[in-house]
């Protein structure tokens, strides 16, 4: 399978009766107390599932045929909410597995879908020993977080969306763990934007992979381990990754949380830790856009209860 852009448009058609057409919305930089343009911020923390892992979870489900063991998914916590999502609108049996340092608010939305949960090991790597194992035994179909041609091309529709809705934009800025998300959205845009990547400073998987020249294990820690904290990156992400991602900028956990804060008092919106590394990028200063500059920020994930409503 391609990874490419007529791959992902036909891949788009065929999800689109089960994903959110997530919107964008402009804001004065100003707003945030930063130099330069409007801000345009994709919200795709309001998919389904609250992140943007349904579009590669339907799309896995849609274009591989499902045993009736049906599918098993090792996950820090979205991935297996998208994919217990995606199976109990399908009618697909679904094992999910994921590690001790998922939030209680993921874990809580994947039992609430209805698909088996399996809280085991520290780490996702460790989750994704357990979930294999289970896939050899039971003959269910193994959905990768990140590293599958159909996870790539499922987050691919995030930038086809992206570039219909605001098609002048200059640089991208999107959160990595294991690179499906950013992986797409450079087999989408091809170098046509300056694509910019944002790590956690304790997980900085693509960094270690782009200064080695291959993917290879790094550090998984921080505030948003459950999200941007896999070992290394994928396999199929990497070339794109090399080809099309200009720079990784790493942040540390409190310019995430100064991030998460920011969003809810000027945008009224809920970030989790890993949906606002991006941001966390401008707010810290990590990147400086030059005055002219119209920068993309991708909010990726909104499962976290980092807010209190009462």
């Amino acid at each position: 399978m391609n990874l490419d852009r007529e791959a992902i448009a036909g891949v788009e058609r065929l999800i689109r009766p089960y994903v959110r057409r997530t919107p964008v919305v402009e804001v004065d930089a100003k707003d945030f107390h930063l130099s330069g343009r409007a801000l345009n911020f994709k919200l795709e923390l309001l998919q389904h599932a609250g992140s943007f892992k349904a579009r590669g979870a339907f799309a896995n489900l849609l274009t591989r045929e499902v045993p009736a063991a049906g599918v098993v998914a090792a996950s820090g916590g979205n991935h297996g909410a998208a994919v217990a999502y995606a199976a109990r609108k399908l009618g697909v049996p679904a094992r999910i597995y994921v590690p001790t340092v998922s939030s209680p608010a993921k874990i809580e939305l994947i039992r609430a879908s209805g698909a088996e949960l399996v809280v085991q090991g520290e780490r996702y790597a460790d989750a994704l020993a357990a979930a294999e194992q289970w896939a050899a035994a039971s003959g269910a179909m193994k959905i990768h977080a990140f590293d599958e041609p159909g996870a790539l091309l499922g987050q691919g529709t995030v930038g086809l969306e992206w570039q219909e809705e605001a098609r002048d934009l200059d640089t991208l800025l999107v959160a990595v763990g294991g690179g499906g998300l950013i992986g797409g959205i450079a087999a989408w845009y091809e170098g046509t934007v300056k694509l910019i990547a944002v790590e956690p400073a304790q997980a900085p998987t693509l960094n270690h992979a782009l200064k080695a020249g291959q993917p290879v294990d790094a550090p998984a820690g921080g505030i948003a381990a459950d999200s941007l904290a896999p070992r290394r990156v994928g396999e199929l992400m990497f070339p794109l990754a090399k080809k099309y991602v200009e720079r990784v900028v790493l942040v540390e956990d409190e310019g995430i949380r100064a991030a998460q804060k920011m969003l809810w008092n000027v945008l009224r919106v809920v970030a989790e830790p890993g949906g606002a590394a991006a941001f966390a990028a401008l707010l810290s200063k990590k990147y400086v856009p030059a005055q002219d500059e119209l920068v993309g920020v991708l909010l990726c994930g909104g499962n976290t209860t980092a807010v209190d409503f009462s």
